[in-house]
């Protein structure tokens, strides 16, 4: 068996490896690379390997660097299936079609300065085509269950907590006699962000593929930084100016609306009456594919909904659609909060924002994302003093700001306390996902706090993986799906379920004593066939 690391390695975008068996060849992610002309030149080369024998892709979550290849690969021979969780699938059933569509549109714009240049044409990667037509080898899974793909591999997803339907995929091999268990973190979240769920832990792995976006990063308290906001707001509506947030249409733009909506509603009037643009038709979509999944929402959220207020809906808050309601955005007298994707700048209307905006000594810029190399988000980030924004020089005279509290991603901290969790620590450790000094430091401390070597993966390196000996892990048994006893188990529960809501019902909730007891009994009969199934799985 090999794993063959074809994005993401020493580098933030561009996420993809290969799972060779004697059997399958299994893709983990298919991301775009995102940055400088060489992140260009990265997608356009295709794949190291053939797309039409590749049999399964997994998909740890919906953002472009994951999935942004996905209609590229199914272009190209693909024709496996593609698993991934609900909200990811209904997530990339709108994503990808819009990247095609800027594919298509930046590709226009690049063939018209390459005409008068009298250079050749290009094409474009995919087109919106492409990947409407992509979307029909996806097919969604549930949380937590484990799933035979084939006889020798099982597959389970576990919340990420970093944007919804994001997974850290979990994945059994069977091979030769002997299993091995891999785990790919996929990026984890941010704990106690707004709307997500903290990272799933995990208890096991031999080999763990981890990512280190902020390994050498403590971000800032997320409470402060929501604070923080709050004053840079406050400051730039003072001083006439306009709030201008770079924001990831899916994941930053939902929890942004939900720290806007909490300001509005506390006693800061200044705040109330400013108007908040969401310009992005895509951020649009992605917020009604957020309100279809609630279930995957915290307990505060779900606890806000339950009671009316939706976090996503507030007074002056609009949503615009069209080009020209993007555009008179720029023409809006007094301040205003703009928030618009991309989150890295390179692409998306923030781009016109930008451009009217980052010459305003009045107005701000406030960051809530990684920026990649190479971005124009990380160039200005970076102090650059003066930028190209379609081919017009545009000089940065508004403040600069980088709220890192606010990111999606698990800091250092956040990454120690996930890997600490593991009850056996992996035999082997890669690291991707993470610029050199992230990769470098983060190995270094999982080497002195935990005496784990954790390798940093290079991209096109194949490694081999082996099952040892002493393997720390074991196939999920056969008896998940045919052993009745959890059937009955079942059974058990809906019967005193329905006994408790017979019990509660009127005046007195559990006013008759006997169907206590009864329940009390029901309870131990069920925990005591836990306990039997849980020393058969140690066993």
């Amino acid at each position: 068996m090999k794993l063959s690391f074809y994005g993401a390695a020493e580098m933030v975008t561009g996420s993809c490896y290969l799972l060779d068996t004697d059997k399958h060849k299994i893709l983990i992610d298919c991301g775009m690379f995102q940055g400088d002309a060489d992140s260009e030149d990265l997608n356009r080369n295709m794949f190291d390997f053939e797309p039409s024998k590749i049999d399964f892709l997994l998909l740890t979550h919906a953002h472009i660097d994951h999935s942004g290849r996905i209609p590229l690969l199914a272009k190209k021979g693909f024709n496996g299936e593609i698993l991934a969780t609900k909200a990811t699938k209904e997530l990339c059933t709108i994503m990808l079609p819009d990247s095609g569509y800027i594919q298509e549109m930046e590709t226009e714009w690049t063939n018209r300065k390459r005409l008068r240049a009298g250079r050749p044409l290009i094409e474009p990667l995919y087109t919106a085509a492409d990947a409407e037509d992509s979307l029909k080898y996806f097919r969604a899974i549930n949380y937590d269950e484990i799933i035979e793909i084939t006889e020798e591999i099982k597959i389970r997803y576990k919340d990420a907590g970093h944007i919804l339907g994001s997974a850290i995929i979990e994945l059994w091999v069977k091979e030769k006699g002997e299993t091995v268990k891999l785990v790919f973190s996929g990026d984890l979240g941010n704990k106690d962000m707004p709307i997500m769920k903290n990272p799933s832990l995990i208890d096991e792995a031999d080999y763990l593929i981890m990512e280190a976006t902020y390994g050498n990063k403590a971000h800032d308290n997320a409470r402060n930084n929501i604070l923080f906001l709050l004053d840079i707001i406050i400051n730039t509506i003072e001083n006439g100016g306009n709030i201008v947030i770079p924001s990831f249409a899916v994941g930053r733009t939902q929890e942004i609306l939900y720290m806007l909506n909490m300001m509005k509603e506390s006693e800061f009037s200044k705040i109330k009456s400013i108007p908040v643009y969401v310009d992005s038709p895509l951020a649009i979509n992605a917020t009604n594919v957020f309100l279809n999944n609630q279930d995957l929402f915290d307990d505060d959220t779900k606890s806000l909904i339950k009671v009316g207020d939706n976090p996503f809906e507030f007074p002056n808050l609009v949503f615009t659609k069209t080009a020209e309601e993007s555009k008179a955005i720029n023409f809006h007298e007094g301040s205003c909060i703009i928030v618009s994707a991309s989150g890295m700048c390179d692409a998306g209307r923030i781009k016109h924002h930008l451009k009217h905006n980052l010459w305003r000594g009045n107005s701000s810029v406030v960051f809530v994302g990684y920026q990649a190399k190479g971005t124009l988000g990380r160039k200005i980030l970076e102090g650059q003093k003066k930028i190209k924004i379609f081919g017009e020089d545009i000089y940065v005279n508004c403040k600069i700001y980088n709220l890192n509290g606010l990111s999606g991603h698990a800091d250092k901290n956040g990454l120690i306390d996930w890997f600490s969790s593991f009850t056996k620590k992996p035999a082997k450790i890669f690291l991707t996902h993470g610029e050199e000094d992230s990769l470098k430091e983060l190995s270094q401390i999982l080497q002195d706090k935990f005496d784990s070597k954790a390798e940093i993966a290079h991209m096109g390196e194949t490694i081999e993986i082996e099952s040892s000996t002493d393997s720390i892990v074991n196939m999920p048994e056969k008896y998940y799906a045919e052993d009745n006893r959890l059937e009955m188990l079942l059974d058990d529960i809906r019967t005193m379920m329905y006994a408790l809501k017979e019990a509660t019902t009127g005046d007195e909730k559990l006013a008759d004593r006997s169907k206590a007891i009864i329940l009390t009994k029901k309870i131990e009969n069920i925990l005591s066939g836990l306990e039997d199934i849980d020393n058969v799985m140690k066993s």
